[in-house]
């Protein structure tokens, strides 16, 4: 069994978008990511398919051409490879679910 919290340790970098591991398990990796308003992750695509969950705020997200504003409670779901962009449009708390054989490293790139 592993628990985790999407509340507990809360800290937001003003400089960037805040990435934490919170577990990996047999199949996923649950990440959270701390956004301050106006912070944004951009353009980028995973090679496997994604879950994102906007825990708290509002993200106005990109893909495919479309931009959607995501709130609290909402969930979306990518195939592998689809070009998206996520900027927060107020200070956010997201869960990112990736497949336990795609690369927290990756996603840490996408802030450089």
């Amino acid at each position: 069994m592993k628990i985790a919290s999407l509340r507990k340790e809360i800290e937001y970098n003003e400089a960037k978008v805040a990435i934490t591991v919170l577990m990996e398990t047999e199949t996923a990796k649950e990440i959270r990511i701390l956004f301050r308003k106006g912070q944004e992750m951009k353009e980028h695509k995973a090679g496997f398919p994604i879950t994102v969950e906007i825990h708290q705020g509002s993200i106005t997200f990109g893909a495919e051409g479309e931009k959607m504003i995501l709130k609290t409670g909402d969930l979306i779901a990518l195939d592998a490879n689809i070009p998206h962009n996520l900027l927060a449009d107020e200070d956010s708390i997201v869960r990112l679910t990736l497949s336990k054989l795609d690369s927290v490293e990756r996603v840490k790139k996408v802030l450089d």
